[in-house]
């Protein structure tokens, strides 16, 4: 390796923020109670509890009691999709997603499948668009619940979650988002987008991991996932990780604060890497560059590349980039987004993700791009 490392995942995770790391701090030394313990330490963590929770309540646009902390997006969708069909009669075992969904979502609806629940994927265009159509025709009676992603985390692809939860309601049925990716990047209005649940993590914008959030709407019923005490309002049991949420609120802060400045300059960045790809190789194919996209996320493929040992060289020389997303199997190497939007094989299994994030600066795409010419010839 040569030089400083650029790190250009930050749709897998982004780095904990000084600001985050001294809150979580002095949480950790001064908050250490419990928070549902009746003493003067357990109350004094049980306020400070409350108040990160209107912190987060104010910046989504949401109520409190709609707050409900988890261990991160994985188990949030989890909870948000099997706990909707444990409680729905036994005559309304349908849901919908999409073809595009990360895994939480996806195995998740495998996993009830199996048990009898009747799982429809909603295909997608060759940007990842979901057609509001498709999904209209494919509600029926027994349908329980709708989950789409607003942000796809592989591609950037952005959905129209305010008009397909509008087409849900209209049948009665509840719709969940995982929204995981959006949060810093476009704006994440609980009460704007007029979702019954949504899913974050606390680690793709600026704040630690094993910590997340379902938004859970007032007076939707969910059975728990996990059988044991009565925190979160009965909805997850297990004594709440009060440094991580508080770092995660202080995060988010951040995040909503920042976020048109971070944005405007991420999406400049975005610009000069697909220019100057385009420029070195006239082949190239950008994925869903046409849709209405998140303003930092490019993944193309260059005929010819070969995508592990692009990625494996491009370590060597300091770039940090992925094939996708970072929780996808080792061996199942063929993205589901990619073959989704109509890629051939070689096209899906060979393609990169950049994704940027506000430290990223000018001068590291190009020599970003120039890194990649001594790998991929032009």
């Amino acid at each position: 390796m040569v030089g400083p490392r650029v790190y250009l995942d930050h749709a897998a995770t982004t780095r904990v923020r000084p600001e985050v790391q001294e809150v979580m701090s002095a949480a950790l030394a001064e908050n250490y109670g419990n928070p549902s313990s009746v003493h003067r330490e357990g109350q004094r963590a049980r306020k400070r509890l409350e108040e990160a929770r209107e912190q987060i309540a104010s910046l989504l646009c949401c109520d409190p009691s709609e707050i409900l902390f988890t261990s991160g997006g994985t188990e949030s969708d989890n909870l948000a999709i099997k706990g909707s069909i444990a409680d729905a009669p036994i005559h309304k075992r349908h849901i919908i997603t999409s073809a595009i969904e990360h895994p939480a979502v996806l195995e998740s609806c495998r996993a009830l499948e199996q048990n009898g629940t009747r799982v429809t994927c909603l295909p997608v265009d060759r940007t990842g668009l979901i057609s509001k159509d498709s999904l209209s025709e494919a509600l029926s009676p027994d349908t329980c619940l709708v989950s789409v992603m607003t942000v796809n985390n592989e591609i950037g692809t952005v959905e129209p979650i305010a008009d397909l939860s509008s087409i849900a309601h209209e049948k009665g049925v509840l719709f969940h988002t995982d929204a995981v990716q959006a949060v810093g990047m476009i704006p994440v209005r609980v009460r704007d987008l007029g979702v019954d649940m949504l899913s974050l993590s606390s680690h793709k914008f600026g704040g630690p991991k094993g910590v997340g959030i379902l938004v859970l709407k007032k007076d939707t019923a969910i059975h728990p996932i996990l059988d044991g005490g009565s925190q979160e309002m009965h909805h997850r049991a297990g004594t709440e990780n009060l440094p991580s949420i508080i770092g995660m609120a202080r995060a988010l802060e951040l995040a909503m604060e920042e976020m048109d400045e971070v944005t405007s300059r991420v999406r400049r960045l975005k610009e000069r890497l697909v220019g100057e790809l385009n420029d070195a190789y006239p082949n190239v194919r950008i994925h869903a560059d046409l849709a209405p996209c998140h303003p930092g996320i490019v993944n193309f493929y260059i005929p010819g590349m070969e995508g592990e040992k692009t990625m494996l060289l491009l370590d060597y020389k300091g770039f940090a980039v992925s094939g996708g997303a970072a929780c996808a199997s080792k061996e199942h190497t063929v993205s589901h987004v990619l073959s989704a939007i109509g890629c051939e094989k070689a096209e899906a299994e060979n393609s990169l993700r950049i994704s940027l994030g506000g430290e990223n600066t000018e001068e590291e795409i190009h020599a970003f791009v120039e890194a990649l010419k001594s790998i991929v010839l032009p």
